[in-house]
């Protein structure tokens, strides 16, 4: 089950952040890698953390990382879309949506959660994560906004025309026995020309931003401390661990 797929999912209440807590108040882990992670060990890690989540030998867990620069395709990705497939490496990551960017100054959070305790919803949980980005730009006066029919967080651009918008945030995730993985990357401050060797997300009539794009420069540290207080309001505590 992936995000791409929503459209055919029948729609589902999700009024309120209680449905995406856990009525246990089970906390999980929060993970900071500080070094540059491969993409193809995150990948496997991933895999490996949920399959043990679904067999209940291990906890939630959200991983915060930065990739070395590379692009991903998702299961929708269109071969037409990756501009220029000799410039960074390229990796099937298995997730819904099309090809997407990774690279230093782009947090990027994955989230192993426990959808059997977290109201068996994928519509809800892709909301949920859209809303924890919207929240964590709040806080630094960015207005984020969702979009009907395009999953993500937007940046209405003025300055570029009545209708210009940019995304700021990707949301993409997989979910295998009800357990989620994959999650969401965040543009603080990446090289955004490194965007233009693929079609993000499949969308040629927006661009992609970022903090440092709309003049917010911020640290990678302060974005985490809100990432985490944003988190915990929409999906419940948490606790510092150890990074894989």
């Amino acid at each position: 089950m992936v995000s791409e797929a929503l459209n055919e999912i029948p729609l589902q209440t999700c009024t309120s952040a209680p449905k995406l807590k856990r009525a246990d108040g089970q906390p999980a882990g929060w993970m900071i890698s500080d070094a540059l992670v491969s993409y193809p060990a995150a990948l496997e890690t991933m895999k490996e953390r949920a399959r043990a989540i679904a067999e209940g030998s291990a906890g939630e867990a959200v991983w915060l990382l930065e990739h070395p620069p590379l692009y991903t395709a998702g299961t929708s990705a269109r071969s037409e879309d990756l501009l220029a497939p000799d410039r960074f490496p390229v990796f099937e990551a298995g997730r819904g949506g099309q090809f997407t960017y990774h690279g230093p100054g782009q947090r990027v959070a994955y989230v192993m959660l426990d959808l059997r305790e977290r109201g068996r919803d994928i519509r809800c949980l892709v909301s949920g994560l859209e809303n924890w980005v919207i929240d964590t730009l709040a806080a630094f006066n960015i207005k984020g906004e969702k979009r009907e029919g395009r999953i993500g967080v937007w940046v209405k651009r003025p300055e570029k025309g009545p209708f210009a918008e940019d995304k700021i945030a990707a949301i993409g995730v997989r979910v295998s026995r009800w357990v989620s993985f994959h999650g969401i990357s965040l543009n603080v401050s990446p090289d955004l020309d490194h965007y233009s060797g693929i079609v993000p997300c499949g969308i040629s009539q927006h661009g992609v931003t970022s903090f440092e794009d709309l003049g917010h420069l911020v640290s990678m540290g302060e974005v985490d401390s809100v990432l985490k207080a944003t988190f915990e309001r929409h999906f419940g505590p948490v606790r510092l661990a150890s990074a894989p």
